[in-house]
């Protein structure tokens, strides 16, 4: 089926999802919104997640596209249920994978969970975690800090490093051996984050997983793209282009050139109705 997959994200840290999908689905498009205008969506009250997560959806609905992954973990966390019920086509989030890889690395089954403070108070990692094995140790955190970081592009560096262990230490002395980076964007502060936690602890982004339940969805439904071209991908942002282009380029070493401005407000007006 030659039809785009969608992913929505709250700015660039889908990217992270986006990336592993182009590398294990090399022929299948994708269309990208990233709302990097109204970043970070953590803080934000769950009516507000869910209307702008609803306005995204109701775009890429006009793109035809097969599938939807949620690549917002607190669009994910609060949301996923919902969308599911309403749409026809398969829709996965990014909360499940990470769990379950979690639970494949740990051997202590103490497993740290970082993520926006929207994530963290949704208790989502938890209840995936313990819905698996009700015996693991889940030490939750929120890390404000990061999205902002990261949607400036600082993501390595003395900056960097300051704010993660400064952010990171409630966790000094804690017994975990693997972290699930509970946010899209936080990938991008991985070596960072590797740094202060020490090398012996396993980080997860969901990233990889997630790109693999959509390849297992896909073939399942006989909805694998059928074409032996390699497909152009679409971005859109509702910030600023060139510097969403800048992040994407470097993150997915190039291939993210179309880049277009997006002003999702209108989208919703267009489908007022369909948000409420």
């Amino acid at each position: 089926m030659n039809r785009p997959i969608g992913i929505i994200d709250s700015g660039v840290g889908g990217l992270t999802v986006a990336r592993e999908v182009a590398r294990q689905l090399p022929k299948e498009k994708m269309i990208y919104i990233g709302d990097t205008a109204r970043c970070p969506y953590g803080p934000r009250p769950v009516h507000e997640v869910k209307q702008f997560t609803w306005e995204m959806i109701h775009h890429l609905q006009q793109e035809n596209i097969k599938m939807l992954i949620i690549a917002c973990n607190t669009a994910a966390a609060v949301v996923l249920e919902e969308v599911k019920e309403h749409l026809d086509i398969p829709v996965i989030g990014v909360v499940q994978p990470g769990a379950i890889t979690a639970l494949k690395l740990t051997k202590s089954d103490h497993v740290a969970v970082i993520g926006t403070e929207g994530t963290i108070a949704s208790g989502a990692y938890p209840r995936a975690l313990h819905a698996i094995n009700e015996g693991v140790h889940v030490q939750s955190l929120a890390c404000p800090p990061f999205v902002p970081l990261v949607e400036q592009g600082i993501c390595e560096g003395e900056e960097a490093l300051s704010i993660v262990r400064r952010t990171l230490r409630p966790l000094t002395g804690s017994f975990f051996d693997t972290m699930i980076l509970g946010c899209t964007h936080y990938p991008l502060l991985a070596e960072v984050i590797q740094e202060v936690v020490g090398d012996d602890i396993r980080l997860i982004s969901s990233g990889d997983e997630t790109a693999s339940e959509a390849s297992t969805i896909l073939n399942f439904h006989e909805m694998l793209h059928t074409d032996m071209s390699f497909p152009e991908h679409t971005f859109y942002t509702t910030g600023q282009v060139e510097h969403f282009r800048m992040i994407a380029d470097r993150w997915l070493d190039d291939t993210a050139s179309d880049v277009r401005s997006i002003s999702l407000e209108q989208t919703d007006r267009a489908h007022s109705k369909k948000v409420l």
